[in-house]
């Protein structure tokens, strides 16, 4: 039997719809996920397995089939666990009469069932408004973040069980909100506040010119001049982010994993990378360019020309 998920994934900074085909037949035990998939995403099938089986349902013994659509597009990340479980239960009868139209899944299984945090959840989530999904079902540690996109019924699972439980009607979890207009109500604060420099009057005359204008500025002068005390505090005089700007930070912070509790970053960003790095470590490196973490814990950016 044949059964269609819908499931995200993610092309650089942006996402795409990613249709997860799974059919299951007659035939000697045997398992195969074409369509591009990386190693992280192969590896899904033992966890998918052992999740089903730790959830107190039968793993049948069968052949199986999972294509993921496009299958022209390389696939990565480990978000395509949930989908590819709830595909299986879907062919093999174990959901029956469940709506999951308009609806994306996604999420990482643990050997117990339990779903993980994942990355990049929110600019998957803003393509999938963007197109006509209603309802996202993910981790419940990412419900948060994915219910900064207005417009979305974000369900926030625990586990496999859950989830099933929840797609049958047994039982009903309430959506995820968030007032995002309350956020940026708040008071926004830096750690370190551009009033805080004392003297400098020229160098300071100069930063808040290329604030109020939006210029470059080029500091140059002697070691402990005082150079990356006066750019770390420059954020803290510039206009607050608007809604879309913050939208485009979190979604890097989202990718690299490294979104705060907020779910949205409020405060201007601020990197300093080595002036001896090079191109291709200052957009991140690979085929596809993305935000990357490095052994300090933060991670690189990516430009744009």
């Amino acid at each position: 039997m044949l059964a269609i998920v819908e499931s995200m994934a993610l092309h650089g900074l942006t996402g795409y719809l990613v249709n997860v085909q799974i059919d299951v037949s007659p035939g000697l035990p045997h398992w195969e996920i074409v369509g591009l998939p990386d190693i992280s995403v192969r590896e899904s099938k033992e966890r998918v397995r052992t999740a089903i089986k730790n959830s107190g349902i039968e793993f049948p013994s069968r052949r199986i089939t999972v294509n993921l659509a496009p299958a022209n597009t390389k696939k990565e990340g480990s978000f395509f666990d949930l989908p590819i479980a709830i595909g299986i239960l879907l062919a093999t009868g174990n959901l029956r009469k469940v709506n999951i139209d308009n609806t994306v899944f996604m999420g990482e299984l643990s050997l117990d069932g339990t779903l993980n945090k994942i990355n990049g959840v929110l600019p998957m989530c803003i393509e999938a408004l963007k197109l006509g999904i209603k309802r996202v079902i993910l981790p419940a540690v990412n419900a948060k973040e994915a219910s900064v996109v207005s417009g979305l019924e974000v369900i926030g699972v625990r586990n496999l069980y859950e989830t099933i439980k929840f797609l049958k009607g047994e039982i009903k979890i309430t959506p995820e909100q968030i007032d995002v207009q309350k956020m940026f109500e708040k008071n926004i604060k830096y750690n370190i506040d551009f009033a805080e420099v004392k003297g400098q009057e020229n160098v300071k005359r100069a930063l808040e010119i290329a604030a109020a204008g939006g210029h470059n500025c080029a500091l140059i002068g002697s070691p402990g001049a005082g150079k990356t005390m006066l750019a770390r505090r420059l954020p803290s005089i510039l206009p607050d982010l608007s809604f879309e700007e913050a939208l485009e930070v979190s979604k890097i912070h989202s990718i690299a994993g490294v979104l705060n509790e907020n779910s949205l970053v409020l405060t201007r960003p601020f990197r300093a990378p080595h002036h001896t790095i090079s191109s291709v470590a200052l957009v991140g490196g690979g085929k596809i360019p993305k935000p990357r973490r490095n052994k300090f814990g933060t991670f690189r950016s990516i430009i744009f020309r």
